[in-house]
C-alpha cells in the first residue's frame, strides 16, 4: 500500500529531486489531465521537463504540437520545451507550465502549480544558460502572450518593463498600467484571474482624468536642471504635459478595464516582469476573426524619462494555429468605406518542421471587392528588399499576381524549424507579411473574406483561416413624407378621408438584403362630415317654428351629423424589409395608431312637411348646430401593411407605395410616400 501511495504521489507531482528518476504516468486522452511537471538538479541548475496528454490530430491539418510557457515562480520564465533555470536561493517556489495545443481538437492541459525547493543555488561549474530575449521593440515596456485568445481558455500575459541604460538614470520609480477589454466590443473579452508580481510592485489606480502621469516639470525652461544648476524646477509647481495627457486619456477612453501597479528602485539595465493570468470569457465576441487590443503603459516618476506605450493586437481564434491571417479593424463603418478606404492584412506563419526553410510562398486569395493593384507591402519578417532590386541569390521578396490572388514569396531566406536541433527561440521560427489594400469601388454592405495558403519550400500548402471583413450595423435616421387616400367611402372613421403624413424612420445604414426598420410619424386627416344617425319621423304632426311663428307640420326624418378632423400618431414597431437590389425593395409590418387630437362638431338636420290652411304641404329643412367636442388620445387601431419602394432604396431618395389594412374596420387605404435616410 505504501508503494502504491508513493506511485500516486509521483504521478501527481512529478519527481521530488535530482536523484529520483521520473516515472512515466499512464496518460488518458482527456482534456482534464493536467500538465505534469518533472525536474532534476544538476550542477545547481534545475532542468525541467513535462508529461502532457497525447495530442489528437485534426484530419487534413499539419501534425499537432505543443508550445510551452514556463513560469519559474521567481519572476523568470521560458518558452522552451525543456528549459533550465538557476534559482537565486533555496526557498520554496511555485512552478507553472502553460502548454498550448496547436492543430489539436481538444483543450490545452490544465495548469497546476508545482511547489519546488531547488536546494543549493551555487553551481559547481559555470552555466551556459541564458535568459530569453524579451525586449525586441527597443522600448521600456513590452507585452507578450503565450497564445492567441480562444473563448473559454486561459491566456498568460507577460508584462516586461526595464530601465534602459541609454536613459542615463541610475534608478527609476513609476507606474505600470495594462488596458484591456476594448470598448469597441459590447462584452468583456478578458477576466483577470490572478496577477503574480515578484519585485514588490504595489497595486494602485489611475486617476479618473488620467492626467497624473502627464504632470511633468517644465524642463525645457530650466536648462541647468540635468546638471543640478540653480534653475532646478519646483516639483510642486509642475506643469501639464498636454501630449502625454492626451495619450493617457485616449487609452483610457478606448478600454473598459485598467490594472495599475507602482514600482520602485528599477536599476539601470534591470528587467522585471509581471505575470497576468487571464480567462478569455465564453461570452467574448463570437467572431473568430476579430482583433482585440491590449495596451501597456510605462510612466516613470522622473520627468527626464518619457511615458511609453506598447499595444498588442490579438486575433480571437477558434483553434490554436501558428499560421493565421488577420484583418485589422475588421468591423468597419460603412459610411466611410469607399474606394479610398485602405485595409490592413497580416499573415503570420511559423516553420514547425525539423529543418530550416529557404523559401516561403504566402499565397493570398483576394476578395472580389478589393483592388489587387492597390496592394502595398507595409512590413515583413524577415525584412527583405524587393526582388527587382536584388542581386543574384540575395534574400528578397517577390510578388506574383494571378487573376484572383497574389503571392508574397520570401526567397533565399533561412527560417529555422521549431523541431530543428539547437533552436530554442520560437520567435526565430516565425515570420509574417503585412500589407494594405483598397476597394475597387464602393462595395455592397456584405461581408467579404480572404484566405491564405502557405508553402514552406516544396512541402504541401498549409491553409489559414479566412479573415472576414464585416460592417458595423450603423444606425441611419431618415425622414418620411406621404399622402394617403382611401379605396372606399362611408360613415366609418377615416372612410373617404384623405390625409398627409410626416415623420421619421430608423434603420441600419445603407442596408443590403434583410433589415428591420422602425417608424414614427403623424398623420393629419382632412375635415369631413359624417352621418351619425337618421331618425324617421313617421309623418306624425309636430309643432314647427317658421319665421317666428309656430305652425304644424309632419316630421319626415331627422339626421344627426358631425364634422370630424383628426390627427393621429403612428408607430411602426415591427417591420421587415428586403432590398432586392439598389433600386427596388419591399417590406411588411404592423402599425399602431392613436388619435392624439380629434375635433368633432355635431349638427342636426330635420326635414318637415309644413301644412298650410288649405292642407297643402310645403317641405322645410331645419338645421341646428352644437358646441364643438374635442378629445385626445383615443381610438386605438392596429393596422397591417405591405409596401414596395423604388429609387435609391439603400439610402434614398426613394418613393414607396404602401397598402394598409386596418383590423378594427374596413378602412383600407393606400399611402404614397417619399423617404430619405441620412
Amino acid at each position: 500500500m505504501k508503494n502504491l501511495l508513493c506511485a500516486i504521489s509521483l504521478l501527481c507531482f512529478g519527481t521530488a529531486g535530482a536523484q529520483t528518476q521520473p516515472i512515466p504516468p499512464k496518460i488518458v486522452a482527456a482534456d482534464t489531465v493536467p500538465a505534469i511537471i518533472n525536474h532534476k538538479i544538476e550542477n545547481g541548475i534545475v532542468k525541467f521537463s513535462s508529461v502532457l496528454r497525447p495530442l489528437r490530430p485534426i484530419a487534413g491539418a499539419p501534425e499537432p504540437f505543443y508550445t510551452y510557457f514556463w513560469e519559474f515562480g521567481d519572476g523568470k520564465f521560458s518558452f522552451e520545451k525543456e528549459p533550465e533555470h538557476q534559482y537565486p536561493d533555496s526557498l520554496l517556489y511555485n512552478v507553472r507550465l502553460f502548454a498550448t495545443n496547436s492543430y489539436d481538437d481538444g483543450k490545452p492541459p490544465p495548469s497546476r502549480p508545482k511547489p519546488l525547493k531547488p536546494g543549493s543555488s551555487r553551481p559547481i561549474l559555470a552555466s551556459s544558460h541564458t535568459e530569453p530575449s524579451f525586449f525586441k521593440s527597443g522600448g521600456s515596456i513590452e507585452i507578450k502572450t503565450n497564445c492567441m485568445p480562444k473563448p473559454g481558455e486561459d491566456m498568460m500575459l507577460i508584462l516586461g518593463y526595464k530601465n534602459k541604460r541609454e536613459s542615463g538614470l541610475a534608478s527609476l520609480n513609476g507606474t505600470l498600467s495594462v488596458f484591456y477589454n476594448d470598448k469597441e466590443f459590447t462584452k468583456d473579452n478578458f477576466a483577470l484571474v490572478e496577477t503574480r508580481a515578484y519585485n514588490n510592485e504595489k497595486k494602485t489606480t489611475i486617476e479618473k482624468e488620467g492626467t497624473f502621469a502627464a504632470l511633468k516639470p517644465a524642463v525645457s525652461a530650466h536648462p541647468f536642471y540635468a546638471i543640478g544648476g540653480p534653475n532646478i524646477p519646483d516639483f510642486d509647481a509642475a506643469v501639464l504635459d498636454p501630449d502625454g495627457t492626451a495619450l493617457i486619456r485616449e487609452k483610457m477612453a478606448a478600454f473598459r478595464t485598467t490594472e495599475s501597479w507602482k514600482f520602485e528602485e528599477l536599476k539601470a539595465g534591470e528587467e522585471r516582469f509581471l505575470f497576468m493570468q487571464f480567462k478569455t470569457t465564453p461570452e467574448m465576441i463570437k467572431d473568430t476573426n476579430a482583433v482585440v487590443k491590449l495596451t501597456g503603459m510605462f510612466v516613470p516618476d522622473n520627468p527626464l524619462a518619457t511615458t511609453e506605450f506598447f499595444t498588442m493586437e490579438l486575433q480571437i481564434v477558434a483553434s490554436h494555429d501558428p499560421n493565421k491571417m488577420m484583418l485589422k479593424n475588421s468591423r468597419m463603418n460603412y459610411r466611410f468605406t469607399g474606394k479610398k478606404k485602405q485595409l490592413t492584412y497580416k499573415v503570420r506563419f511559423q516553420n514547425t518542421g525539423k529543418g530550416p526553410a529557404k523559401k516561403v510562398d504566402v499565397g493570398v486569395a483576394i476578395a472580389e471587392v478589393l483592388d489587387m493593384n492597390s496592394i502595398k507591402i507595409l512590413d515583413s519578417k524577415p525584412k527583405l528588399i524587393m526582388a527587382d532590386s536584388a542581386y543574384a541569390n540575395q534574400s528578397a521578396m517577390d510578388t506574383v499576381h494571378t487573376a484572383d490572388s497574389v503571392h508574397f514569396v520570401f526567397k533565399n531566406i533561412y527560417l529555422p524549424g521549431m523541431q530543428q536541433k539547437g533552436v530554442k527561440d520560437a520567435d526565430s521560427t516565425m515570420g509574417y507579411i503585412e500589407y494594405s489594400i483598397g476597394f475597387k469601388v464602393k462595395p455592397k454592405k456584405l461581408p467579404f473574406k480572404s484566405g491564405a495558403a502557405i508553402v514552406f519550400d516544396k512541402n504541401e500548402p498549409i491553409y489559414t483561416n479566412k479573415a472576414a471583413g464585416r460592417y458595423k450595423m450603423g444606425l441611419s435616421p431618415g425622414i418620411i413624407a406621404g399622402y394617403g387616400f382611401p379605396f372606399e367611402s362611408g360613415n366609418t372613421p377615416f372612410a373617404g378621408q384623405k390625409n398627409i403624413t410626416f415623420g421619421a424612420t430608423l434603420a441600419p445604414y445603407a442596408p443590403h438584403r434583410y433589415y428591420w426598420q422602425l417608424e414614427l410619424y403623424a398623420s393629419s386627416f382632412a375635415e369631413k362630415e359624417y352621418l351619425i344617425q337618421r331618425t324617421e319621423g313617421n309623418d306624425r304632426i309636430v309643432p314647427v317654428l317658421v319665421n317666428g311663428k309656430q305652425v304644424e307640420g309632419r316630421l319626415k326624418y331627422s339626421d344627426s351629423t358631425a364634422k370630424v378632423k383628426v390627427m393621429t400618431i403612428n408607430i411602426v414597431p415591427l417591420q421587415l424589409r428586403y432590398n432586392f437590389n439598389k433600386y427596388f425593395g419591399a417590406g411588411a409590418g404592423t402599425l399602431v395608431s392613436l388619435n392624439i387630437n380629434k375635433q368633432s362638431t355635431p349638427a342636426k338636420e330635420s326635414l318637415y312637411e309644413v301644412l298650410s290652411a288649405n292642407g297643402v304641404g310645403t317641405p322645410l329643412t331645419v338645421k341646428e348646430s352644437f358646441d364643438k367636442i374635442s378629445s385626445n388620445f383615443s381610438d386605438f387601431q392596429n393596422t397591417l401593411f405591405a409596401d414596395v419602394q423604388i429609387g435609391k432604396v439603400h439610402v434614398g431618395p426613394s418613393i414607396g407605395f404602401r397598402y394598409l389594412f386596418t383590423l378594427q374596420n374596413t378602412n383600407n387605404r393606400l399611402i404614397t410616400y417619399l423617404t430619405w435616410k441620412f
